[in-house]
């Protein structure tokens, strides 16, 4: 198991504080208890920049801050908002930044990385989230109609999250020209890409 390192614990610290200040760009809608946040965006960028590990981190650091009461999630923390009906997408984010960090670190950086970071974004980091959140979301409130719950859940949600995945993927595209994600992780990444290539190249 490759050690811990405190450039890592640095971003993953970093990236905490970027998805609390991202929780604040919210709309509430008035049909549903679920706002649109970029919250997810930050999810995103997290696991594409960072890794599974670090990535997952910086999520579940924010989750942490949140269930000691600290208003980290768009001015609210506590056990109840951890409990209440957005809290299926909430503890999905860990599990999407570790699924997008851990193909994104295996990613070969060539003419096609945006178009791979974009699927990579748009499967984990939004089709995952929307089966435990719907659920959750439908169990919290009561609700007995699918329709419903994916009207409230998941439809309105889709072309805003797919807008994030884009965003995502060209940002970190671009960051990784100048910054590759070997330099976070301090390793050589295998490659996840054409012949399966264990040399990343740039």
């Amino acid at each position: 198991m490759k050690k811990w390192t405190t450039r890592g614990l640095i971003f993953s610290a970093l990236f905490a504080g970027v998805m609390i200040a991202l929780s604040y760009l919210r709309i509430s809608l008035p049909f549903s208890t679920v706002p649109i946040t970029m919250q997810t965006l930050a999810v995103m960028l997290a696991g594409s920049m960072l890794g599974a590990r670090y990535g997952s981190l910086a999520v579940l650091i924010v989750i942490g801050l949140a269930a000691a009461g600290f208003p980290v999630l768009a001015g609210s923390g506590g056990l109840s908002v951890l409990a209440g009906p957005t809290a299926g997408y909430i503890f999905s984010w860990p599990v999407m930044a570790f699924l997008i960090g851990l193909f994104a670190q295996r990613i070969e950086q060539n003419k096609y990385t945006f178009v791979k970071l974009l699927a990579v974004n748009f499967l984990f980091g939004v089709l995952l989230v929307y089966p435990g959140g719907v659920w959750w979301l439908a169990h919290s409130t009561g609700m007995t109609s699918l329709s419903k719950a994916l009207t409230a859940g998941m439809w309105p949600f889709i072309p805003g999250d797919l807008i994030k995945a884009v965003l995502s993927a060209a940002v970190v595209t671009a960051v990784w020209r100048v910054y590759p994600i070997e330099r976070i992780l301090n390793t050589e990444s295998d490659a996840w890409a054409e012949g399966g290539n264990s040399t990343v190249s740039r």
